[in-house]
């Protein structure tokens, strides 16, 4: 069992995870075990790789960039196999970074339709809606939303997120309804991450353009929070129209100053620069590519519905 190969898979877990216990039992043998082979790598490679305390277990200088090297490998072979193979058959561990958002209203609910081709893949999240860093959390692939930044990482656009404003029934009722973007100072106002940041909000509107600037009551730094805000009649929400769908769709939120634009956002897939992609990074890529593709579909009908139920109401 203590084969190279297998050392270098249990010492990147190990790393991955911070724990001997963890990475033993997703490998199948004890922490003694896990313990014992890891320290026989460091002794062949000649260098520590790991500091190890009662807390918790972290890499060395040396076992940061062995780290990167090894993973490197890893991803190789996994090609290689998955080549040999031919079938088209995912195997291995995928981690895959995105906001709490976006894996909850768009991710989640689709991705049986990628796990049950690929039954011998273990799908790791990490969640977080803030950018995590893509090499340092052995990151396979990411979904990010909005400016990259410079970066080397490979991007790819596989969706389009609207910002737009919107709050409860409720709520409108109580405290009226804006008509135009300058009203909304009279309003409390709610900004969760597609707002924050942004010193004023530009609205577009028959080839006009007009800039406001409103102070939040309510600022949160995830959007499942901001959207429960809204939702509880706190006031006017400003977030992307992915992340509260599901709301507007059933009347718990309905938009607000609908006929003005406040810009839109791409959803990118990012996978890390500096190693081969595994392929069941590319696989997943796109598989979420096409899963954006609906959402849209379904964002455009919500669109259409509602202006469709409005001229309605008009001419009623």
């Amino acid at each position: 069992m203590n084969d190279r190969f297998y050392s270098l898979q249990l010492f990147a877990r190990v790393a991955r995870t911070g724990s001997f216990s963890i990475a033993g039992r997703e490998l199948g043998i004890s922490q003694p075990t896990a313990s014992r082979i890891v320290a026989a790598l460091e002794k062949q490679v000649g260098a520590a790789l790991l500091v190890r305390t009662t807390r918790a277990v972290t890499l060395t200088e040396a076992g940061t960039d062995y780290l990167a090297r090894v993973e490197a490998i890893l991803a190789a072979l996994d090609e290689a196999d998955h080549a040999a193979r031919g079938t088209g058959e995912l195997r291995g561990v995928l981690r895959i970074a995105l906001s709490t958002s976006l894996a909850l209203r768009c991710v989640l609910p689709r991705l049986p339709r990628f796990t049950e081709q690929h039954p011998n893949l273990r799908v790791e999240f990490l969640l977080n809606d803030e950018k995590q860093d893509l090499v340092n959390d052995a990151v396979d692939v990411a979904l990010r939303v909005g400016s990259l930044g410079d970066s080397s990482a490979v991007a790819r656009k596989v969706g389009v997120v609207h910002r737009v404003l919107a709050a409860s029934p409720d709520y409108l009722a109580k405290a009226g309804v804006p008509r135009t973007p300058s009203d909304l100072s009279d309003f409390s106002i709610i900004v969760g991450p597609a707002g924050r940041g942004m010193e004023g909000w530009v609205f577009k509107k028959n080839g006009k353009t007009t800039s406001v600037r409103v102070d939040g009551r309510f600022i949160l730094n995830g959007g499942e929070g901001a959207t429960a805000a809204a939702v509880a009649g706190l006031g006017i929400i400003s977030a992307g129209a992915l992340g509260m769908l599901k709301e507007l769709r059933s009347g718990l939120l309905v938009r607000v100053l609908p006929d003005w634009e406040l810009g839109s956002a791409d959803i990118h897939v990012i996978l890390p620069a500096g190693r081969a992609a595994k392929p069941s990074a590319r696989a997943f890529s796109d598989f979420i590519s096409a899963e954006f593709g609906e959402l849209d579909v379904l964002w455009n009908e919500h669109q259409a519905s509602c202006r469709a139920r409005d001229t309605e109401s008009e001419f009623s």
